[in-house]
């Protein structure tokens, strides 16, 4: 993992006569080295038997001389970043939670194609390189990548001093993950008459920061405060990390299917920025719509606080926020109950949200979300109303 660093401290700290050099300029290489010897004991943890060399080098290597088993291998890539979540993180002084955000907005979006991740890399941009706390966000990101078996295999640190202030920082990331290309999941593969079936999200996840933010600033409410109906800190429960699916659809994935027989989840959903409907949409065949009933589950108190804080309309709440819902499975319906099964045993909370329907032969009641992200899918009818704990 390469690393550039800065003390802004130093910038600017130039005797008479002496030439400018690049700590005078805020950037401090040795802070960047110290967080890198930091941080080692957390990436070679994430690391798997197909990792080839250690931390250091110019590039991650990994061996996929396993891929020769697959008849058609496809590679899927995603990259992403974890929002204005960051703010929260810096007023709190945690930086080691923020990490798991990150792996769950990327390696959980590949997974929605079936794929299995291969790898990860992140990306840190800062103002000011503070060894500790660059250690602790990496950390937060290698515990994560082992969680969903991602070796984090290589990353920079840039410091921007005059672009950034001191305590800015910013991350992203992006993973490659592999899968069989007749076992590919997404809208070919869904019927009229699969099930969906809702898997609960931790919280907030990590979408719609700017507008959680916005209401707590506008309401004056601290993140010190505590929340009854979180049992803690509004601070702790902004920064509640994503929860990560990856194991448990693959788990889902392989233990429905066969080589004889494709898996019975047609598709998968991951619910981030824009909500339920607009990303359920996403993985729908033209000429669907899937119903959705909006009393079938109880928003989390986290979403109805932001909701009567900052005045909410229902309407864009539902399209900012997952309320309640982080991944949803377009099923066959045979395979319901061994699905609740699965999720049951990996402890996610999960529930029948729906079904898809011809388009023809279905009458909408609800609001209609159709056409979104740029894809030319199918659509989602959001029925009834929310209720709220």
């Amino acid at each position: 993992m390469s690393t550039h660093a800065t003390d802004p401290d130093a910038a600017g700290a130039i005797t008479p006569g002496a030439g400018i050099t690049y700590a005078s300029s805020g950037v401090d290489t040795a802070a960047g080295d110290r967080a890198v010897e930091l941080m080692k004991t957390s990436i070679a943890a994430s690391m798997t038997p197909s990792v080839v060399g250690g931390v250091g080098g110019f590039a991650g290597l990994v061996d996929v001389s396993g891929l020769r088993e697959y008849r058609r291998p496809l590679l899927a890539a995603s990259t992403d970043g974890v929002g204005t979540k960051v703010v929260v993180a810096r007023a709190l002084g945690i930086h080691d939670t923020i990490g798991q955000d990150l792996v769950g907005m990327v390696v959980d979006d590949i997974v929605v194609v079936g794929a299995r991740p291969l790898l990860m890399t992140d990306y840190i941009a800062c103002g000011r390189v503070v060894p500790e706390r660059i250690a602790d966000i990496v950390r937060g990101v290698a515990a994560a990548c082992a969680a969903v078996g991602a070796p984090l295999v290589g990353g920079e640190t840039a410091e921007h001093p005059g672009l950034m202030d001191p305590d800015e920082y910013d991350l992203a990331g992006a993973a490659t993950g592999v899968v069989e290309a007749d076992r590919v999941l997404g809208p070919e593969r869904v019927r009229a008459g699969d099930v969906l079936v809702a898997m609960a999200s931790s919280g907030l996840h990590s979408n719609g920061y700017s507008l959680v933010r916005r209401v707590v600033a506008d309401a004056g409410q601290g993140l010190e405060r505590t929340v009854p109906e979180f049992g803690r800190t509004l601070g702790e429960e902004l920064l509640e990390p994503t929860r990560l699916y990856a194991k448990t659809c693959l788990a889902m994935i392989g233990a429905l299917g066969s080589e004889a027989a494709p898996s019975p989840i047609h598709a998968l959903s991951h619910v981030t920025g824009g909500g339920l409907a607009a990303n359920l949409a996403r993985v729908l065949p033209p000429g669907t719509i899937a119903d959705v009933d909006r009393s079938g589950w109880v928003v989390p108190p986290v979403f109805d606080l932001v909701r009567r804080l900052g005045s909410v309309p229902w309407d864009d709440l539902e399209g900012t926020l997952n309320l309640g819902v982080g991944m949803v499975a377009v099923v066959a319906p045979e395979s319901v109950d061994a699905v609740l099964r699965v999720t049951e045993g990996a402890s996610i909370p999960a529930w029948v949200l729906g079904g898809v329907h011809e388009a023809e032969e279905y009458q909408p009641r609800g609001r209609l979300v159709a056409g979104t992200k740029g894809v030319d899918g199918g659509a989602v009818d959001l029925l009834g109303e929310y209720r709220a704990s």
